[in-house]
């Protein structure tokens, strides 16, 4: 697999040790590794450049993990993005407020590296279903995820981050029709209020964008139901 490829984890803790493990442990299982020893870095790194999972500790120096996970979740570049949070607070209570804050996990140190990494496997399965795969494809359209490039008949087709996570969502589940509402909750987030009409503009500028005047229209438009990617759609 060629290292661009591999998925990108944000590693924030302060604890060096703990820190040199966990890249020797995930670069052997094929994940790339950045770090943050703060949480101030860690926004900065994760705006700068979103990762595929974040392992984030609870206690850190100048702003809690907690408070971490809060503004990530508020962020639209790393809404979306998995979030465990690594602690040694195993208390019921202290699960359900990281998990409140907006972790998709949570595990307790001390812990098992193998363990880790298949929580990790599991938690990316569960948000992105096709971070496994290097390439989507449907029909004529490829899409390659690490590279963020979709081509059709072998031409480049330039996409807006919205359009190409509405594409993204659409090939991962080609023939089955979302509502818009659901879209919105997918592609935009359950947080964040957008008219369900925006979710129209964008399929709109996606058409544009995949379609020239003879090739088949991918996008179905199904009455007061909603939308697919169906390549009978014509």
């Amino acid at each position: 697999m060629n290292p661009a490829q591999k998925p990108l984890v944000l590693i924030v803790e302060d604890e060096t040790d703990l820190v040199t493990l966990l890249k020797y442990n995930l670069e052997k299982e094929s994940f790339r590794t950045a770090v943050a020893n703060d949480g101030e870095e860690a926004l900065l790194l994760a705006n700068e450049q979103p990762p595929n999972i974040v392992l984030l500790d609870w206690m850190l120096p100048l702003m809690s993990g907690l408070e971490v996970c809060r503004q990530m979740r508020r962020n639209p570049k790393t809404r979306d993005t998995p979030i465990i949070m690594l602690t040694a607070r195993g208390e019921e209570g202290d699960r359900v407020r990281g998990l409140n804050s907006g972790a998709d996990d949570y595990i307790t140190k001390p812990f098992s590296p193998t363990e880790l990494v298949a929580r990790m496997r599991a938690v990316l399965r569960r948000a992105t279903p096709g971070i496994t795969e290097e390439t989507l494809s449907f029909h004529d359209v490829t899409m390659d995820l690490a590279a963020h490039r979709v081509r059709r008949n072998g031409r480049d087709v330039h996409l807006g981050p919205t359009e190409f996570r509405l594409l993204r969502h659409f090939m991962q589940h080609a023939g089955r029709v979302f509502s818009r509402e659901q879209l919105l909750d997918i592609v935009w987030g359950h947080d964040v209020y957008v008219e369900p009409r925006t979710v129209d503009v964008h399929i709109r500028r996606l058409r544009k964008a995949l379609n020239e005047e003879t090739e088949v229209d991918l996008i179905r438009t199904v009455r007061s139901a909603g939308y697919s990617l169906d390549a009978n759609s014509m």
